[in-house]
């Protein structure tokens, strides 16, 4: 066996959800950097191909360049069809798995509670929640057969422990992460696997770009701009977290700027 095949075999390998844009995007190049393949997921092709492009400039300076770095799936992961071809591609060209990131998430409409329509708040659901718990399932089966067993890492939010005015869909999506988060680690602990929620603050990615710039709503109805992070210190601690032996479990983390409103928010 070449060098170069000796060190492929070593090199872990990631699935991560809305790979196309945001922290789905940084957190891959950031795993790219660190050695590992990443198995980049979304609907947007194009997009996919964008953030491949870059994950591949950026591990260009490692001293042995792996053959297929990343592999694009575009599919919508709120089709059961969908996340089974995700991971059996996924194991198709790799021969493995170590790291499952729920990522893929959107914020939903903007709205009071009573004003919001069941289509808008299924979207958010089935998106937010309904992905993550369709991946955690194929994910799961792989792990439990596999001696090593395995990570997942949920994308929670602030809004699974503090809610945002006139964002209730969100709100409740990620209230049922920390729920998923917890199933998943009783039930796979056994198997050596282990489940983190990654609870996220104001991170400058599009989602959130408009509470750092022109202002959140706040509780007592104020508008505030609110403190922010580079998306980057994410992406960081997604990779640390994915290093760690499957032994050692980060069950909850909480990311966000230190002037961010949260304790006592508003």
């Amino acid at each position: 066996m070449s060098r170069v095949e000796e060190v492929e075999s070593r090199r872990k390998v990631a699935i991560v959800t809305g790979a196309s844009s945001g922290i789905g995007r940084i957190t891959s190049v950031a795993l790219c950097e660190a050695g590992w393949n990443v198995v980049l997921s979304a609907r947007r092709k194009d997009a996919l191909e964008e953030t491949a492009r870059m994950c591949e400039e950026a591990a260009r300076d490692q001293s042995v360049q792996a053959t297929e770095l990343t592999l694009v799936v575009a599919g919508d992961v709120t089709q059961e069809s969908d996340v089974h071809q995700l991971f059996e591609r996924s194991i198709a060209t790799y021969g493995r798995i170590d790291m499952l990131f729920n990522n893929a998430g959107i914020t939903g409409p903007s709205k009071p509670l009573e004003d919001i329509s069941l289509a808008d708040f299924m979207a958010v659901m089935n998106t937010n929640l309904v992905a993550a718990m369709l991946c955690t399932q194929h994910a799961l089966r792989y792990f439990k057969q596999n001696a090593s067993g395995g990570r997942i890492i949920n994308n929670g939010s602030i809004a699974a422990h503090a809610p945002r005015p006139h964002g209730a869909p969100y709100a409740i999506s990620k209230h049922a992460i920390w729920g998923l988060t917890k199933s998943t680690q009783l039930e796979g602990r056994s198997f050596g696997v282990t489940c983190t929620q990654l609870d996220i603050g104001n991170a400058m990615t599009q989602m959130a770009q408009g509470a750092a710039t022109t202002g959140a709503l706040q509780p007592d109805g104020s508008v505030k701009v609110e403190g922010s992070i580079d998306a980057r210190h994410v992406a960081r601690a997604v990779v640390h977290i994915a290093g760690l032996p499957t032994s050692v479990t980060v069950l909850q983390m909480n990311i966000m700027a230190t002037d961010m409103p949260y304790i006592g928010r508003g």
